[in-house]
């Protein structure tokens, strides 16, 4: 489409057909994004334009979305004004009388299966479906994943009743084909292989009934229930909350926990891999979690509103996936439910989704070229590549609550430790045998925590034992309230330094050297009257080690 006065004499390329794609929201612009290159790439007699509706109230992010992708974008209305053969969208609450070309309408989730508020009025209407007054059901065509959908659409809206086109899920294939990169996904996000840790995937739709609507501190909860050495905590939330709120106000409502080491996963991108990495998805009715189910991801609903479609794969997912309690411990619930997963559900849940997998993509472009009235390119669609890595917005955990556990074993000392991030507020265990304490690490000059702090620490690299004996003192002239001070030696293992002048090595074998871990088995020794000298056995995370601690200067 040429824009401007005789605009046409500036052109490269003359194409044939000219299609419209309906930016209206976030969560619909990516959808359509996601599948353009290849139902277009390699044609030149396809032009592909944007049209900007900035009518939503979700319409904030749209516009740096299509930016980032550095396509042609033109307004609303100027749409009208030039040639178009085909509009495709994944909103329905766009106005399409000014256009006089077909419309195709891709779904922005999985199906039909949840009723949402009304726009234009105080009713609700079924998600997915064009209002008749805003489109003609003859200019309209459906894209449906499952035979269902299109007995759904005909009961719902009778004027639609063969208007769908069966074409699978492009998400859902491109989800499969990405599953071999779980590993790769997994260290993006800060797991590595072998160290045992577990990741808890938090995913929210949007509205009242979601699940961070309904329990919005869950990410910080779950930071401060499952130890950090055991177990990472992500979160997808739905764009409409991003940008029903503002990204300013999300991130202010889940400061504690992002400050704990929350992985907040952005609304452009990401949420495919993070549902991939993860162990185990608390959700709720919205279309990330019914994809991590048909992956055959654990879950448990946090949330399940009453705003799900009976008779959908949704409602199958809301009729067989366990119930997360959330005024109970949840540790125990995400636990017993990674032992308990049935597999099967997956394959019962993805068989009332989606049909055929792996062929949407083939047949999507059979029917949008036929749309068109134009042949088909004869290459085969080129599936796209894996999901690219997540980059979740992270901060550095600088101080955490330590929960140690001394008991005698075999006649050796051994010392569990569970380590929780401080600004989640995890619970505090005291008892005999049993010692709480906070320590905070002042490597990047953070001194939020210390004042408090019974540890302070300093992990950063050293070049000499002559440096740690610097920074040691440095820390106990600037906190002569600690109990232990604790910095990192340059050949492993750390200094301490007690509140009454004694300088003692910490060596541990086997895994990097955290004086935060280290200093841990000084601070048991303090509060048991233990002496600081010999070997005691370290359980954290699953894994088990020997520290030993010996005096300083060595004699």
């Amino acid at each position: 489409m040429s824009v401007g006065a005789r605009a046409d004499r500036w052109r490269t390329f003359l194409p044939e057909r000219t299609v419209l794609v309906a930016a209206r929201t976030v969560t619909s612009s990516t959808r359509l994004l996601e599948v353009l290159p290849a139902l277009f790439g390699d044609d030149p007699r396809v032009e592909v334009l944007f049209g900007y509706d900035s009518t939503s109230a979700f319409n904030g992010g749209v516009l740096d979305l299509l930016g980032a992708h550095k396509v042609r974008v033109i307004g609303w209305e100027e749409a009208g004004e030039g040639p178009c053969d085909l509009v495709l969208t994944a909103t329905e609450n766009a106005s399409f009388g000014h256009l006089r070309a077909p419309v195709l309408v891709l779904p922005h989730g999985v199906g039909f299966h949840k009723m949402v508020p009304d726009a234009r009025g105080p009713g609700r209407r079924l998600s997915g479906v064009v209002p008749a007054a805003l489109l003609e059901s003859e200019r309209s065509w459906y894209a449906v994943s499952h035979p269902g959908q299109a007995g759904q659409l005909a009961a719902a809206r009778p004027d639609l009743a063969g208007r769908t086109l069966l074409v699978g899920d492009p998400c859902y294939d491109r989800l499969l084909d990405s599953r071999a990169a779980r590993t790769r996904y997994r260290r993006a996000l800060g797991l590595q292989e072998g160290d045992g840790r577990r990741l808890v995937v938090v995913s929210s739709t949007w509205g009242t009934q979601s699940l961070i609507g309904t329990v919005p501190d869950l990410p910080r909860r779950l930071l401060a229930e499952l130890p950090l050495d055991d177990y990472a905590v992500a979160a997808i939330l739905h764009p409409n909350v991003w940008f029903g709120h503002s990204p300013w106000q999300i991130r202010t409502l889940q400061r504690a926990a992002l400050d704990a080491g929350l992985l907040l996963i952005p609304p452009f991108a990401g949420w495919q891999a993070a549902v991939l990495a993860g162990d185990i998805v608390l959700g709720d009715h919205g279309s990330v979690t019914l994809y991590a189910a048909a992956l055959g991801r654990p879950v448990l609903l946090a949330a399940f509103g009453e705003e799900s479609v009976p008779g959908t794969a949704m409602d199958g997912l809301g009729r067989r996936a366990p119930r997360l309690d959330a005024a109970k411990g949840l540790r125990e619930q995400i636990e017993s439910e990674l032992a308990c997963h049935r597999p099967e559900t997956a394959g019962e849940l993805a068989r009332l989704a989606f049909q055929d997998p792996g062929t949407a993509l083939a047949r999507l472009r059979s029917a949008v070229y036929g749309l068109l009235h134009l042949a088909e390119p004869p290459a085969p669609v080129r599936r796209p590549a894996a999901f690219a890595d997540p980059v979740p917005e992270r901060r550095r955990d600088t101080a955490q609550v330590i929960n140690s556990v001394l008991v005698r074993e075999a006649g050796a000392w051994v010392i569990e430790v569970r380590r929780f991030p401080a600004a989640a507020r995890p619970g505090r265990e005291e008892s005999d045998r049993s010692f709480s304490h906070l320590v905070s690490d002042l490597a990047d000059g953070g001194h939020g925590w210390a004042e408090s702090a019974s540890v302070v620490t300093r992990g950063d690299p050293v070049s000499s034992a002559e440096e740690s004996l610097r920074r040691l003192a440095a820390l106990r002239h600037g906190h002569p309230g600690c109990a232990l001070a604790a910095v990192r030696l340059p050949d492993g293992g750390a200094l301490l330094l007690t509140r009454d002048g004694r300088t003692v090595r910490a060596a541990g074998r086997g895994e990097p050297d955290d004086p935060a871990v280290l200093s841990a088995v000084g601070y048991v020794c303090l509060r048991a009257g233990l002496p600081m000298a010999g070997a005691f056995r370290v359980r954290l995370g699953g894994r088990a080690r020997e520290v030993s601690l010996s005096p300083w200067p060595e004699r």
